[in-house]
């Protein structure tokens, strides 16, 4: 179980460790080393997810350690509240960033172990915060630095990621 601290509230996280195990290590170790700690949610848009985990309040990348294998052939489905690793064209090129699913996003989840069907590993489940997702869901965005779209216009911190 993990909080994520975020400057419009707490988000509590059930972890599946069981069906993603190195999904969710990986996603421990960023937490321990207070990885995401003043970082953003950097892309929000409606009716799909909130995306965070990787960028400071400038939008620069913070560096990552190495890739991890995708893990989303684990039967769990991309449904509302769920988080999940966010990752390139790739299939096993997640490292730190994620997202929480704000509808359920059933083309985002695995169908085949190729690079089209792979789809994006889900390793948890908001059981508290809803409400904070949602709020977060509905904040005005815009492009920054030219190539950043979808950026809330007032910065939504992840102030520190807890693991309880």
């Amino acid at each position: 179980m993990i909080i994520i601290h975020t400057n419009k509230g707490d988000i509590k996280v059930n972890l599946f460790n069981e069906q993603a195990p190195i999904t969710c290590e990986n996603f421990l170790t960023y937490v321990r080393s207070h990885f995401y700690d003043q970082t953003i949610f950097h892309r929000v848009i409606k009716k799909f997810m909130i995306q965070g985990g990787g960028l400071t309040k400038d939008l620069e990348a913070k560096e990552t350690l190495d890739p991890i294998k995708n893990e989303a052939n684990n039967g769990l489905k991309n449904k509302k509240y769920t988080l999940a690793m966010a990752r390139k064209a790739d299939p096993h090129s997640a490292s730190a960033q994620f997202f929480i699913n704000t509808v359920d996003n059933s083309y985002l989840d695995f169908t085949a172990e190729t690079d089209e069907g792979w789809g994006y590993c889900v390793f948890g489940e908001v059981v508290d915060g809803k409400d904070v997702v949602d709020l977060i869901e509905k904040t005005p965005t815009t492009t920054k630095k030219v190539f950043y779209r979808d950026v809330p216009r007032e910065d939504i911190i992840i102030e520190s990621v807890e693991e309880v």
